[in-house]
């Protein structure tokens, strides 16, 4: 396989809501847009929103109910990507966190019930990936 591009795609009704949550308080750029389908990209990372009644949706799955998948976004400062979407009256379903395993995170949930991580990388505290690592 020569794979030369690719998206999730998240079923679901709440399309607009969506594309105004990705393009309005992330940064991401619509890169196609129709009443049935949204396709958004930021530097590289893409997620795309389809309504469930589409003909071209597969038969399974149905509409997204927010389990069991998440878009983890990487930026290079958490901190003051957090205070600026704070200070925009996002909702965080996570605050502002330091993780021992090496990254400072936050987490929202769009509209469509998708959990959105968003993480920058920083050193993990000493000895905690060598029992994942043996």
């Amino acid at each position: 396989m020569r794979v030369v591009g690719g998206y999730a795609v998240v079923v679901t009704d709440r399309l607009r809501e969506c594309r105004d949550f990705y393009a309005g308080r992330l940064g991401f750029a619509v890169v196609f847009e129709a009443d049935w389908f949204v396709l958004l990209d930021a530097g590289g990372v893409a997620v795309a929103f389809m309504r469930p009644e589409h003909p071209s949706a597969p038969p399974s799955p149905g509409p997204h109910a927010g389990d069991g998948a998440f878009l983890t976004v990487q930026v290079a400062d958490a901190a003051a990507e957090y205070e600026t979407l704070r200070a925009g009256g996002a909702r965080f379903a996570l605050p502002l966190t330091d993780e021992p395993w090496g990254q400072r995170r936050f987490g929202l949930v769009d509209p469509a019930g998708q959990w959105v991580d968003v993480v920058e990388q920083t050193e993990p505290e000493p000895g905690w990936w060598d029992p994942y690592l043996a």
